[in-house]
């Protein structure tokens, strides 16, 4: 908005009427209709790519969920440990027990070794014998006893590791819907300085004319507070929370449903995005004069409620720990903003004593 047009926007006192009021929010919603739809065709053409860039963080906690501990790490030959899932027919070496383990009266304590060849069995099933007799404390194991691997078996949870985890769905439409509010999402986090602009331009007639001057600060630091808030909660925020609430069903076979992880992503950065406002509108609220360091310190419990309050709807669980994670960002925040309002908070002014000011 130019000086120009600042001057010509009416002052507090010239009250719009009711109807003025209406008709004024009707054209920054039709506006910002306008706005959102524009950029979700854009975000839409792009919808596989922002998915994928989203889904990274649960991919990844999945991966390390689905990876279960493998009895025997490999064979101890030549060149090191061998992975079980390279070894070949005829090859040899030393079986490591990582475990204590049974055959028969003959207990083995973790860390014996054996030498041992693979070699199948009479059925013709790959497996690994052992090729000299094992003393232990109670009984002598004999030469030729399989030892407890399962190649297949182990071949498949090693490969797991490096397989890229996808997430389900349940209904052949579903994929599509997930990529339309994927680009809708999108399009509120990319059109956020236009849609500030029309929240700005709607209240700017309550402001005095040099209070108008902030819409660029306002859009600015909202907007760059935005996109640190939403990284905060998916970078930092989210990876912890998704490995906590997967540690807790390791028992259970993991088929995490795309739309429900869509919604659980979108609405901590969404929020984190929100929350991180909380400087950059102090800021514009302190210059304006309408908050000051000693009205945030003398509510300072009222504050804390609501910060409690929104951490346990945003948070994914209704424990305390979840929830702390998602205060304790808050409640720096509200700090940080106290020191921002002691910096910068001012009387407010008119515009006839911000003239004489000068």
């Amino acid at each position: 908005m130019n000086e120009k047009a600042l001057d010509q926007e009416p002052a507090p006192g010239v009250h719009m009427s009711f109807l003025e009021h209406l008709d004024e929010l009707r054209r920054r919603i039709v506006r910002s209709a306008i706005i959102l739809v524009i950029t979700f065709g854009v975000c839409f053409y792009f919808s596989e790519g922002i998915y994928n860039f989203l889904s990274v963080p649960i991919r990844q906690a999945l991966n390390e969920a689905s990876r279960r501990n493998i009895p025997v790490k490999g064979l101890q030959g030549d060149e090191g440990i061998v992975p079980i899932n390279n070894l070949k027919e005829g090859d040899t070496g030393r079986y490591i027990f990582d475990e204590a383990s049974n055959f028969g009266p003959a207990l083995v304590s973790p860390g014996a070794t054996v030498n041992a060849a693979v070699k199948r069995d009479s059925n013709g099933a790959l497996g690994l014998f052992t090729t000299e007799k094992l003393l232990t404390n109670n009984a002598i194991v004999p030469e030729g006893l399989r030892l407890p691997i399962q190649f297949n078996e182990t071949e498949m949870a090693v490969s797991q590791q490096d397989a890229d985890e996808k997430m389900t769905v349940t209904t052949a439409i579903e994929p599509y819907m997930i990529y339309v509010i994927v680009s809708f999402y999108a399009a509120i986090a990319f059109a956020l300085p236009l849609l500030l602009w029309q929240i700005w331009m709607f209240i700017s007639p309550a402001l005095y004319k040099h209070e108008r001057r902030y819409v660029t600060p306002f859009i600015g630091l909202s907007t760059i507070s935005f996109v640190i808030g939403a990284a905060f909660g998916y970078y930092i925020l989210f990876p912890p929370a998704a490995r906590y609430l997967l540690g807790v069903g390791h028992e259970f076979k993991l088929l995490l449903k795309a739309s429900d992880y869509l919604d659980f992503i979108t609405i901590i950065m969404l929020a984190m995005g929100v929350i991180f406002q909380m400087p950059a509108i102090t800021y514009v609220l302190a210059r304006i004069g309408l908050v000051t360091a000693g009205l945030m310190i003398r509510t300072w419990k009222i504050s804390l409620i609501v910060i409690l309050i929104v951490a346990a709807v945003v948070s994914p669980t209704n424990d305390i720990p979840n929830m702390l994670l998602f205060a304790a960002p808050m409640v720096l925040l509200y700090i940080i903003s106290i020191f921002i309002a002691w910096l910068f908070a001012k009387k407010r002014t008119t515009d006839a004593e911000e003239a004489m000011a000068r």
